[in-house]
């Protein structure tokens, strides 16, 4: 027991350091995971032991924006540690990464940043962490342009998420960041109410589940007459998902949080 209680900075995450204990345990580390520019988030779940393996959620902020929205704005780790010790979900490991060089980056998880989530933080998260490496143990989400990415990022990656998550976000590309000059074939290639459509048959064989929120619209893009299209578009296809909706702005970010990851992650 005295070897699992070594400094887990130091031994189970380089490069990262803890920055706060939560109310029951749970430990945040703060750090830059490999292909991204700025620093990022790990939580691991009260009770943490390299024994047992774990089911990831990463999570993906807006734009612009940072990871502080799930620190900071959702209370990500509080929320998770009265959930886990209260039996209500299931010991989870939260990753959450950066976008753009920094804060005032406006644009998509597309292009550079898909590439770094995919190919550089979940191996690394896999290589470094006791998870469930396996695309059951695995939940994409994301706040606002998060959730776009979140929902692309899944559908153009199949075999990687077994869950991905939209929380007030948008479904079709913006011609910005990665986009600012895309041809009207990567707009399409990155479309993910055009993409559900033509991988279905994949999708249904994969498995892959979505949660999709909406609460009032912060701005022209995020329209909940968009979620609830999308969510219609899944349900024709014989897609599974679940539609939730917030009347109010008012602790908006907190409740879709709060139900997606009791919909992933319920004991």
């Amino acid at each position: 027991m005295h070897l699992l209680a070594v400094a887990l900075s130091a031994v189970v995450l380089p490069g990262f350091t803890q920055v706060a204990t939560e109310p029951a345990g749970g430990q945040l580390f703060a750090g830059t995971f490999p292909g991204t520019a700025r620093s990022g988030y790990v939580y691991l779940p009260p009770g943490f032991t390299t024994t047992v393996r774990y089911p990831v959620v990463y999570l993906l902020h807006g734009m612009p924006g940072s990871p502080s929205e799930y620190v900071d704005g959702t209370q990500l780790g509080q929320f998770a540690d009265a959930q886990i010790s209260g039996g209500e979900l299931r010991p989870f490991i939260a990753v959450v990464p950066a976008a753009g060089a920094d804060a005032k980056y406006n644009g998509e998880w597309a292009g550079p940043w898909e590439r770094s989530l995919v190919d550089d933080v979940v191996p690394w998260v896999d290589a470094n962490l006791p998870t469930v490496a396996a695309p059951s143990g695995r939940i994409l989400a994301g706040i606002s342009a998060g959730g776009f990415g979140a929902v692309d990022i899944a559908v153009r990656h199949p075999g990687v998420f077994g869950a991905a998550e939209s929380w007030s976000g948008y479904f079709t590309p913006l011609h910005d960041g990665p986009f600012a000059a895309a041809t009207a074939a990567t707009l399409a290639a990155n479309d993910p109410t055009l993409l559900v459509r033509t991988e279905a048959r994949l999708l249904r064989r994969d498995g892959l589940r979505f949660f999709v929120s909406t609460g009032p619209y912060h701005s022209h893009w995020f329209r909940p007459a968009a979620t609830f299209a999308f969510a219609n578009e899944l349900r024709a296809l014989d897609l599974p998902v679940q539609f939730d909706t917030y009347p109010t702005l008012k602790g908006e970010w907190r409740a879709q949080l709060d139900a997606g990851l009791t919909w992933a992650l319920g004991a």
